[in-house]
Order: C-alpha cells, then sequence, then structure tokens
C-alpha cells in the first residue's frame, strides 16, 4: 500500500520553496521592478515572457483538465492569463505584437518544461499552477501597482490586464479554496515530493528568466565611458542595407571602410570634392523641378 503523505501539499510547498521565492525576488530584475525602476521596454520583454509561459501552461492544462490530480485546481475562468496578456501586448506593440515579440532562451527552456511535464507527467502540473497563480494572486498585485506608477499608465487599467482577475471577487478566499483544493489531491508521499521538487524547478526557471531579461535590458544601456553598448545582433538590423549572415556584416563593414578609404587624404581635396557633388546635386534638384 501505498505511503500517504504526512503534510498538507499546500504547506509542503509554501516550505520547500520559501528559500528559492526569496532568490527569485532577490534578482537584480525583480528588484529593480520592486523599487520602481522598470522602464518601458523593460516590461514589455517581460509580459512578452510571460505569454509564452502561460500560453503553455494553459494548453497544458487545457490538456490535463480531466486528470484527477489536476482537475480540483483547474480554473480557467478565474486563473487563465494568456487572453489578458494578449490584450496588454496588442496595447504596448500594437496589432502586429506577434511578429514584434520573441521567446528567448531561457523563456523557451520553461516553455519546453511545462509541455514535457503536461504530456508525460501530468500531476507535476499542479506545482506549476501554484507557484504562477498564486504568486499572481499575491505579489503580483504589488508589482501592478508599481508599473502603473512607474510607466504613467492609464488608470482605466490599460496595460495591466495580466494582474486583473474578474473572476475572483475575493483574492483571499479564493487562495484559501485554491490551498484547500490541493490537499485533497489524490495522491501517496512519493507523488507529493516530486510535486514539492517541480516547484522548486518553477522558481529555478523563473530565475533564470528574470537573468535573461536583464542581460537583455542591460544591452543598449550607456557603458562606464558614456558610450552606448549595442546588442550584438543589432548589427544586423541597423541600416538601410541589412545583411542576412555573419559573412554578409563582415563584407558590408568591408565595403564601408573601403568606401572611406577612397576618400581624398588631404582637407583641400575633400573640401573641392564637397563643391563638386554639392554643383552636382544642385543641378540634379533643379532638373527633378
Amino acid at each position: 500500500m501505498a505511503e500517504r503523505p504526512t503534510q498538507d501539499l499546500s504547506e509542503a510547498l509554501k516550505e520547500a520553496t520559501k528559500e528559492v521565492h526569496e532568490q527569485a525576488e532577490n534578482t537584480q530584475f525583480m528588484k529593480s521592478f520592486q523599487r520602481g525602476q522598470v522602464l518601458l521596454r523593460e516590461f514589455k520583454l517581460y509580459l512578452a515572457s510571460l505569454y509564452y509561459i502561460y500560453s503553455a501552461l494553459e494548453e497544458e492544462s487545457e490538456r490535463n483538465k480531466d486528470n484527477p490530480v489536476y482537475a480540483p485546481v483547474y480554473f480557467p475562468a478565474e486563473l487563465n492569463r494568456s487572453a489578458a496578456l494578449e490584450k496588454d501586448l496588442e496595447y504596448f506593440y500594437g496589432p502586429t505584437w506577434r511578429r514584434e515579440i520573441q521567446c528567448h532562451e531561457a523563456t523557451q527552456k520553461y516553455v519546453d518544461r511545462l509541455h514535457h511535464v503536461g504530456q508525460y507527467e501530468p500531476e507535476l502540473l499542479v506545482a506549476h499552477a501554484y507557484t504562477r497563480y498564486l504568486g499572481d494572486l499575491s505579489g503580483g498585485q504589488i508589482l501592478r501597482k508599481i508599473a502603473q506608477k512607474s510607466l504613467n499608465l492609464p488608470k482605466t487599467g490599460e496595460g495591466l490586464a495580466f494582474f486583473d482577475f474578474p473572476g475572483v471577487t475575493n483574492i483571499s478566499k479564493f487562495k484559501q479554496l485554491y490551498r484547500a483544493r490541493m490537499n485533497t489531491l489524490p495522491m501517496d508521499a512519493a507523488t507529493e515530493k516530486r510535486i514539492v521538487e517541480e516547484a522548486e524547478k518553477s522558481f529555478l526557471l523563473d530565475i533564470e528568466v528574470f537573468e535573461e531579461l536583464q542581460r537583455l535590458i542591460s544591452q543598449g544601456k550607456p557603458s562606464a565611458n558614456g558610450s552606448a553598448v549595442l546588442p550584438k545582433l543589432e548589427l544586423h538590423t541597423r541600416g538601410i542595407n541589412r545583411p542576412h549572415s555573419p559573412a554578409a556584416t563582415v563584407e558590408n563593414v568591408r565595403t564601408q571602410m573601403w568606401h572611406k578609404d577612397m576618400l581624398p587624404s588631404t582637407p583641400f581635396l575633400r573640401w573641392v570634392l564637397a563643391l563638386f557633388f554639392l554643383g552636382t546635386a544642385v543641378a540634379v534638384g533643379l532638373y527633378a523641378m
């Protein structure tokens, strides 16, 4: 006969994830956010990452809504975030938002884990739903106020739909209900242990996402000498003629250097050449009229 858990699942999760939860809150990205030092670009990157994560979580939740170990904590009308994130992303990026956002490496790792769990170990979805949704109902409400104030967002809520839960009339009571449902899930001690370990893993995945977001937003900020540190990938997007490969980038730089070397080396010759081009431009302008 399988051994029964000796502790309520909600309590086991709370105790086991306390340390890693604090680690997530103390990442540079989250500390800056909590201090109200979040900028619009950073917030948009954050929402885009959340969109991919919640889309995966809710796809797998729907797949397993009848699983006896997951069904009691399946609350799509109250908790699902994908549609709210779509509204926020359209508000910030416009109607072409799907083409504007990108799933970066750490986020993709999180997404892949959610799909693996949903398809092969569905009981572990309980851990991901717990860490995500109860976090949104708790600390997420504080982040909402910070984002609204820091970014001067409308008081009517545009751009903040992710943090709003219109299906939850009383957050405190709903969290009590959710924990009570978790404690009734049919499982043995070994399954509970795996769920607790998965909850810790979900926080570690979250930390990787925060660290990646911090790296992304650090690109483009002024360096110590005052010059801008541009993302490496911007070499492929700046300018009119956009090279499509590293080789093309190198060739483009070489071409620019060649043209530079072809310029006259003395001030007098450069002055004469400038007058020549000016005269040519005026002539072409008169002809065009």
